[in-house]
């Protein structure tokens, strides 16, 4: 009977070990299916809609039998009149609003007005690297309890890959399908693409770099693919041109500082020359909107030179609007207002006076209860023209009507939950991942590794089953999780056990990992660092691993039998020169950032070479001594040396790095041939040309040469320039893999300019290559554009005198001169 029950208790315990693994792996790994056939509880889709009036759902306002549920005929209301313009019918529908109805439209929970037949909305919804459940519009549970989740921005940028970021933004149907069950609004406020200036921001993981060109150019994808329908990406009159969702590219301007020493993103003034402006905080903002003809921008919570950027006519209605030509809407971000009322205490103004303010800069939409509650008030006073409300609704109801929200959209009205989590869009979530993990380091070739001879692996540290940690902030319920745990124990033998949490701080859990690591034939160690280390709000003091992580990873090292292979989690860089870089016993690093649901299926599938690495930083990694030069508050981009400040980015640093920007390796070789390489640029100038000098370096070579020269630089403004730089690069796989492979070209100044870049990014392009074969890479680039730098006067020039090309990062790379005169 003994013995009996002994067996039974076993049999028990072995059942039990086998339902929880299969859940385990099936949970994170399997597809969940959320057919409504499979669902209980749940009330028919009918209950579900965007435009809910009096227990009913209708697809769009301007529906007849949602008018006549609230006894009203819709042909009464010019504003449902289809045979208008849209300008005609917003116009119709501003004026049958009374002052108090306005006011209850400039919110982001703006309240509607049912003597008319307008519903509220909720313009707050998220779609950073997904949808989000950040946001009043958005909810997750029901119908709907879960979407896409694709990598975090940073992840996704290091690709280089512009068909990769207008894919990202073209999965956007989801959001239309999440609208239409009515858990979502239409108007989404991302992307982020402020530049990475300071390797310390705790919102690194949501940018896509350092790089002001590459900025621009993940975000006019990125929101091509979120907003275009196709068949009408371009259009005569851009304020017709429908809309599948809005984005809105933010937080504009020269924002990074979040919460560095108890200086935070609510007090701090970011005292910005208008070089460094019109370089590096505007250009990409100027390219969303220009290039990605982007329906909205956020302004942030922080003061530029003084200013709160939210009040700063310049800022919004001179730059976005004149300058610019946004066809769309200006939004705070959440609470500027009172920000800028209790946080800065701009000029001591009354809440009256900052709404004043902030309309007269030409800022459309509050996110927050200022408008709402001190509008009406600051007309009574007389310091508000009813006329600025009337400009602001205009801008709002013209974008709602260019996504449909009027009359609704036949294109997209049949998405709905079987068109959220699809195996296409969990496949691009992989493939994006994939596409971003970097290849840090790869001693004697020891990946992609051979599972014929490393049969057993040990899986160690804080990172190994990671889940939430690997999606970031901004966040929404992913479809499914595949941790490094789900992906490599698919794989083959493995034992695994964490060691310690991020901050490492359980000396005494170290022991399991390292006995582990000591009998296995090789090593991965998921390391690095956490929205626990940097986030929103959360500002880094330094650019190390937590020190206790790091004697945990030297720890496994010299315990471990076989190769060690660690993966870094992070956003920003992290100084690993000792414990890994230089670390004869750590054969390989990777870096997967914060790869998305999908990210230990991705890891793996570099891991064993089914995918071979492509990616290239998209930030320089600096050595932690780094950060004791500066204050993360210095906000010049170039050296002070009267300070002793270093310069920031590639583009302005020149000492030592941990790892250099577009940094990347490969488990095959690449080389260039240059081919049909111009020599020269004569750019032709009008006789009334205004001609601007150069700053040069003392003693420069050339100082003298162009100092007497007639025409030093041209504006390139002012300059009627269609010279374009044609090239071509055959790029060679001369390796035994096949693989994808970035060409970054620069452009490079003459010698001897003052305050001129070292280089700058003006073309990138991700290509595949089979090995042993070549692809020839053809680029045509403006060369007003590309060899333009900004003055210290912040005119943007053309210098006269000889720049340079330059194809590639370290090796392989050429490069090539091009003489540009005038005449």
């Amino acid at each position: 009977m003994a013995a009996s029950s002994s067996s039974l208790f076993l049999l028990l315990l072995l059942f039990v070990f086998v339902v929880s693994a299969t859940s385990r792996h099936l949970g994170h790994s399997a597809l969940h299916s959320y057919s409504r056939t499979q669902s209980t509880g749940l009330p028919p889709r009918s209950t579900y809609g965007p435009v809910k009036t009096n227990g009913r759902n209708y697809s769009h306002v301007c529906d007849s039998r949602r008018f006549a549920d609230l006894g009203l005929r819709v042909t009464d209301f010019a504003y449902c009149n289809k045979n208008l313009s849209y300008a005609q019918r917003v116009k119709s529908l501003v004026g049958s609003l009374s002052l108090e109805e306005k006011v209850g439209q400039i919110s982001d929970q703006a309240r509607g007005v049912q003597r008319i037949g307008l519903p509220p909305y909720n313009w707050w919804s998220e779609a950073l690297h997904g949808v989000s459940y950040v946001g009043h519009a958005t909810y997750f549970g029901d119908i709907v309890p879960a979407a896409t989740s694709f990598p975090t921005v940073i992840v996704s940028a290091a690709s280089f890959n512009e068909s990769l970021w207008k894919s990202i933004g073209q999965a956007s149907d989801r959001t239309r399908a999440m609208h239409n069950l009515g858990h979502a609004g239409l108007t989404f406020w991302s992307p982020n693409i402020n530049v990475v200036r300071d390797p310390r921001w705790g919102r690194i993981l949501e940018t896509p770099g350092e790089d002001p060109f590459l900025v621009g150019k993940y975000a006019a994808n990125f929101v091509r693919g979120l907003q275009d329908v196709e068949g009408n990406e371009v259009a005569a009159n851009p304020d017709s041109r429908p809309l599948k969702v809005s984005s809105c590219c933010k937080h504009y301007a020269a924002y990074d500082v979040d919460n560095w020493f108890g200086i935070d993103r609510y007090h701090f003034d970011a005292r910005v020359a208008e070089q460094d402006m019109v370089e590096t905080f505007l250009l990409p903002f100027e390219m969303c909107v220009k290039e990605g003809d982007v329906s909205s921008v956020m302004c942030s919570y922080n003061r530029v030179n003084g200013i709160p950027a939210c009040a700063d006519p310049k800022l919004l209605s001179q730059t976005l609007r004149d300058d610019w030509k946004l066809h769309g809407y200006i939004v705070s971000d959440c609470d500027s207002l009172e920000v800028m009322h209790h946080g800065h205490k701009w000029l001591g103004d009354t809440p009256e006076a900052a709404v004043s303010q902030t309309l007269r800069a030409g800022l459309d939409l509050d996110c927050g209860d200022y408008y709402y509650s001190f509008t009406e008030s600051a007309v009574a006073q007389g310091i508000v023209r009813e006329s600025y409300i009337d400009n602001a609704l205009k801008n709002l109801y013209t974008v709602l009507m260019r996504l449909g929200f009027f009359d609704g959209m036949p294109k997209y009205e049949s998405l709905a939950e079987d068109d959220i989590c699809t195996k296409d869009n969990i496949e691009l979530a992989a493939d994006a991942a994939r596409q971003g993990i970097v290849l840090l380091k790869n001693d004697h070739n020891i990946l992609p590794l051979c599972k014929d001879k490393y049969k057993k692996l040990a899986l160690v540290g804080p990172h190994t089953n990671a889940t939430e940690a690997m999606i970031g902030n901004y966040e929404g319920t992913p479809c499914r999780y595949v941790s490094p745990l789900d992906a490599f124990s698919a794989e083959g033998n493995v034992e695994y056990d964490l060691g310690c949490t991020v901050w490492c701080w359980e000396k005494e859990a170290h022991q399991r990992a390292k006995e582990i690591a000591a009998r296995a034939d090789a090593t991965i160690i998921f390391a690095g660092i956490s929205l626990e280390v940097e986030a929103e709000s959360l500002d880094r003091d330094d650019l190390l691993i937590p020190y206790g992580q790091s004697n945990f990873i030297t720890e496994v090292t010299e315990a471990s039998k076989g190769p060690v292979i660690l993966v870094i989690f992070s956003a920003g860089g992290l100084d690993i020169s000792s414990i890994a870089r230089d670390n004869t016993k750590v054969s390989a690093i990777l870096w997967a950032g914060y790869p998305g649901a999908e990210g230990g299926r991705a890891i793996a599938d570099v891991v064993y070479g089914r995918y071979n690495p492509g990616g290239r930083l998209p930030i320089t990694w600096f050595k932690s001594e780094y950060t004791k030069l500066l204050p993360m508050t210095s906000m010049p981009l170039r050296p002070i040396d009267e300070l002793g400040y270093p310069g920031r980015t590639y583009k302005f640093f020149d000492g030592q790095t941990v790892y250099p920007f577009g940094y990347g390796l490969s488990y095959t070789q690449f080389n260039y041939t240059l081919k049909s390489v111009p020599s020269s640029v004569v750019v032709k100038l009008d006789p009334l040309q205004l001609c601007l000098p150069l700053t040069y370096k003392p003693n420069a070579s050339l100082e003298e040469e162009h100092a007497g020269a007639a025409c030093q630089s041209v504006s390139v403004a002012d300059t009627a320039c269609n010279h374009e730089i044609d090239f071509e690069v055959e790029v060679a796989n001369t390796g035994k893999f096949d693989g994808n492979h970035v060409v970054i070209v620069y452009s490079k100044p003459p010698a001897g300019v003052a305050g001129a870049p070292i280089k700058q990014v003006v073309a990138f392009r991700r290509v595949f290559v089979l090995a042993g074969a070549s692809s020839s890479v053809k680029f045509s680039i403006d060369a007003c554009k590309s060899l333009s730098i900004v003055e210290k006067t912040a005119y943007k020039v053309l210098p006269r005198g000889q720049h340079t090309i330059v194809v590639g990062d370290d090796e392989p790379t050429v490069s090539f001169p091009v003489e540009v005169d005038f005449n």
